[in-house]
């Protein structure tokens, strides 16, 4: 059973999530919060598996939140609920430690599915928000401007080795190094190494941000 903690300063909004969610068998809302203050104590009591966090509430917001449940909660998932208009807060939610972004306008059986990937360790990256991701980064730096090539234009800018390219896979599955290094059958130095690489194609040093853009990466070839 996936425990779920809901919060949205829109009464509507928490109602119309919780009754989509509780009508799945494998599925409970535990708690709904309408401001960050209520949702971290709720998330004390109740230990989610997954927190779907609206970004601006009153007194405590969002990304505070999040990155309070963070910290006593490492374990627990946070999907940001999150419009067109909020792009500036993309990084400061990642850094935050949140796993990806649900768009409040999406489809309820995408947001079940979006659910489910992100309690096994996906992250969730909506392609709009992907390539507002990369435009932030192309504005701070070389990688970011590839990552945002790549993602918007579907060109080949920024190109990984077979190895790098094995790597990123495993770093959308949310493998960690010696996980990564085990199935490879590498040292965790090398493992790292390569990871490192990557980081200085996409022009990132933060793995949150850098599984972002990878995904958004990965996705905008897939498509071309």
């Amino acid at each position: 059973m996936i425990d779920i903690l809901i919060a949205d300063d829109h009464t509507l909004m928490r109602d119309g999530l919780q009754t989509i969610l509780n009508l799945e068998e494998d599925m409970r809302v535990v708690g709904s919060a309408g401001n960050g203050e209520e949702a971290l104590a709720l998330a004390e009591k109740h230990l989610p598996h997954i927190v779907l966090m609206d970004i601006r509430m009153n007194g405590m917001n969002g990304i505070e939140c999040t990155k309070r449940i963070k910290q006593k909660l490492p374990s627990t998932a946070i999907l940001i609920l999150t419009t067109f208009a909020e792009d500036d807060y993309i990084i400061e939610a990642l850094a935050g430690g949140a796993a990806g972004f649900l768009l409040k306008d999406m489809p309820g059986d995408k947001l079940i599915e979006a659910i489910r990937d992100a309690v096994k360790g996906h992250y969730m990256l909506p392609s709009v928000v992907a390539a507002k991701l990369a435009a932030k980064l192309s504005s701070v730096t070389a990688g970011g401007r590839l990552a945002l090539d790549t993602i918007l234009h579907k060109s080949e800018a920024v190109v990984f080795s077979d190895k790098e390219k094995t790597i990123a896979l495993l770093m959308l599955e949310g493998k960690s190094n010696r996980e990564m290094a085990e199935l490879l059958f590498m040292s965790e130095g090398t493992v790292k190494n390569y990871v490192s690489a990557i980081y200085g194609k996409i022009g990132t040093n933060d793995r949150n941000i850098a599984v972002m853009t990878l995904k958004g990466l990965l996705e905008g070839r897939s498509d071309s």
